[in-house]
């Protein structure tokens, strides 16, 4: 019998509900999950939209990832036909299980048409490599940042000997002796002519793809001095586009006058793209420091000038009561950060990260105007859908991918931030030390955050991580943010009128504060670790976890997670055992964790471009073993080595083609070779022939003493950007 102590230590009710609930009540972990489910869909469904951009940009990488060219119609007709399935479905009231999909495949196949689109409206004549030097005349467009070989140039040509209008790019990038000449000089040199380089290796990062976009038909090595000459007037765009760049660059010579080369060689980068003052060691150290982002001007730079130009207006509309009253300060202000934005992106040079930062910039600033929120992913989504559908190239580029991701992770973490509760009244240092506090973690959150973010795709386009280059930024983002950027856009605003030189000093000395942080971190310990690049298709897989994380609301978010990882964990195809570079110029072979370069100095850029991407310690060939000249070299001892490499013009006669055969299992020529001696029976030899029609080449060793090679043309395919190379072109080459 129960008592009423009993009842009471049994709790109040709990017999009443045991006689009236029967055990068969209690929901099953099956419905539990289910209902959990039902939760986790229902809390997307304002972010079902969210994933159009993401399918759209898919479109635009299956195309640029083809190896063939192509049609058009078929493109833009199933596009037609999938938007037209999906507008049809909702305006039937089908369903978002129905709708979603189709609007998924209208997207996905509109990235394609639009993609192919843009080829076809831009393309424009690839210089042919010429077998000799030619004469080129030109107008300076502008001054680009320097190459291995010297100051460069961008021309556009009016004439080049040896090719008639139609076959004459709009546009070269010109590698030129001495000082540069200034935008808007007419130009006369003797130069060695080339179309845009290919991939150093099977893919690696395409250049000529990028050139192509760019309007960038070839690139010229001038052999002698630039020489002025008179031209007729060019078109008035032109005209328009060489006076404003050479604006730029009379902005950027008076901030390297008054701050020096070092420090003002930066200062001008940041404000106006021009990074012909910066020297290798600088970069090197801002690269191994992870503050390389601050050099390009991007979304960074785009977000400190717009929200320093929208806030300064703001408070000048809040500290004039009469205007307040009368006008909405924050509509005003957002219309100043749109024209700081323009102003910004003209004086920049509009390159594609910073067009792609101030259509971002702009839509939060339109949101602004519009009464919504600013930062949001719908915002982030409409911004992405803009840049795609103006530039769809921009998906395969590392800038693109890199800043979305970083973008996408820190609206996701707005989203997420708990929201500080204000207090009544507290002493004011106290309310000092919390907003501190908060700003503190607010910026460790932010960089960790990006920093993960943008991690897979730096690990797998530039095989480089900076270690502590958290560190390095959470040391220079006060600086960047409070001081540098804004007193460098004052200064640099006010310099034509004689005024900017005050704040053109503080900004100087943030420079130094931030090469100092830069240097500090580079040189710390295991400060930069190499990381071998992940197979192709791993990092759309990591594109994907990134953007489920930060795309879907609700717990299920973290099965993004392993995916994000997948560039970090994901297992390396072999490395090969031999290299060798376009042309057949130059090659290197592993061993032991090493590169080992045939000919150090000699095409650096893409030695060690092939050395990282494999992950690999760059390393000379050492000079004893090997038996080397102006045209050749070789290991001493019979078979002692894996590759023997002739880079001279002529073919070699059949007794250095039998040195060559009995020194190394791997013979490349750069010349065509008609005849082989027996020696060569069983070696792989490579000539000018197979270079002109493949490219740079990879090798690993196969069963029975054969080999498997992977040439670049094979992998980069038949596209429109995409020329075989000569092996008769200098490989001193721009």
């Amino acid at each position: 019998m129960t008592t009423v102590e009993e009842g009471k230590v049994m709790g109040e009710g709990s017999v009443s509900e045991a006689l009236i609930r029967p055990e068969a009540t209690k929901p099953t972990p099956g419905a539990r999950l289910r209902v959990w489910l039902a939760q986790e869909l229902a809390a997307q469904s304002l972010r079902w939209r969210l994933w159009a951009p993401v399918a759209f940009g898919a479109g635009g990488a299956v195309y640029f990832n083809l190896r063939f060219e192509p049609p058009s119609w078929p493109l833009l007709l199933a596009a037609g036909m999938a938007a037209a399935a999906w507008w049809a479905g909702r305006r039937r009231g089908w369903g978002r299980g129905r709708t979603w999909p189709l609007m998924m495949l209208a997207c996905l196949l509109g990235g394609l048409a639009t993609a192919k689109v843009r080829t076809e409206a831009i393309a424009a004549p690839i210089a042919p490599a010429l077998g000799e030097a030619t004469v080129i005349e030109a107008w300076v467009i502008d001054v680009d940042s320097p190459g291995q070989n010297g100051a460069r140039v961008v021309a556009a040509p009016t004439w080049i000997r040896g090719l008639v209008p139609e076959e004459t790019p709009v546009r070269l990038r010109v590698t030129v002796r001495g000082p540069p000449p200034r935008p808007g000089e007419a130009i006369r040199l003797f130069a060695i002519l080339n179309p845009p380089p290919a991939p150093a290796a099977p893919g690696a990062y395409d250049f000529g793809r990028n050139a192509f976009f760019q309007g960038l038909g070839g690139v010229a090595f001038a052999l002698g001095e630039t020489r002025s000459i008179d031209l007729p007037p060019p078109p008035w765009r032109v005209r328009l586009t060489m006076a404003v760049n050479g604006a730029r660059y009379a902005l950027a010579e008076r901030i390297v006058a008054q701050l020096g080369p070092r420090t003002g060689g930066i200062a001008a980068a940041m404000t106006t793209s021009h990074e012909a003052w910066i020297s290798p060691e600088d970069v090197e150290v801002m690269r191994d420091s992870g503050l390389a982002h601050i050099l390009s001007v991007s979304g960074l730079h785009m977000a400190i000038v717009g929200g320093f130009v929208f806030f300064a207006v703001r408070l000048g509309v809040a500290a004039w009561p009469w205007l307040a009253l009368r006008v909405a300060g924050k509509k005003i202000a957002a219309w100043a950060g749109l024209a700081a934005v323009g102003a910004y992106l003209v004086v920049s040079g509009a390159p594609p990260p910073a067009e792609r930062a101030a259509v971002t910039a702009a839509i939060a600033f339109i949101a602004i105007l519009l009464d919504r929120q600013a930062v949001t992913m719908h915002g982030l989504a409409v911004a992405a859908f803009v840049v795609l559908l103006i530039q769809p190239e921009a998906i395969v580029t590392p800038g693109f991918q890199m800043s979305f991701a970083a973008t996408a992770a820190l609206v996701a973490l707005v989203e997420v931030w708990p929201r500080r509760v204000r207090e009544i009244a507290a002493p004011w240092p106290i309310v000092a030390v919390q907003r501190f506090g908060g700003w503190l973690a607010a910026a460790v959150a932010a960089s960790v955050v990006a920093g993960l973010a943008t991690g897979p795709f730096a690990m797998q386009h530039f095989n480089r991580t900076a270690v502590y280059g958290l560190l390095a930024n959470l040391g220079t983002a006060p600086v960047a943010d409070f001081v540098l950027m804004p007193t460098l856009a004052l200064g640099a605003a006010l310099a034509p009128l004689g005024l900017g030189g005050p704040f053109l000093a503080v900004a100087g000395w943030g420079v130094d504060l931030m090469l100092a942080i830069g240097t500090w971190t580079a040189g710390l310990p295991g400060a930069v670790r190499t990381v071998a690049s992940a197979p192709d298709y791993v990092l759309p897989v990591a594109f994907l976890g990134v953007l489920f994380i930060c795309l879907w609301q609700g717990r299920l978010r973290w099965l993004g997670l392993p995916l994000a990882a997948a560039v970090l964990v994901w297992p390396r195809a072999p490395t090969p055992d031999v290299w060798i570079g376009d042309g057949g110029t130059n090659a290197a072979f592993h061993r032991e964790g090493e590169a080992i370069v045939v000919r150090p100095g000699v095409r650096e850029f893409a030695t060690d471009l092939w050395s990282r991407r494999r992950g690999l310690i760059l390393a000379d060939r050492p000079e004893a073993g090997w038996a080397c000249d102006r045209a050749s070299c070789r290991p001493e001892l019979t078979g002692a080595g894996p590759v023997a490499l002739w880079w001279g013009r002529r073919t070699p006669d059949m007794e250095q083609m039998d040195a060559l055969c009995l020194a190394a299992s791997v013979v490349s020529v750069r010349a065509v070779v008609h005849a082989l001696p027996p020696s060569c029976d069983g070696r792989l030899v490579l000539d000018g022939a197979d270079f002109a029609r493949g490219g740079a080449v990879e090798l690993w060793r196969s069963g029975a003493g054969g080999w498997r090679a992977v040439w670049t043309a094979d992998v980069r395919g038949d596209r429109p950007w995409a020329r075989r190379p000569n092996p008769a072109v200098s490989d001193s080459g721009a």
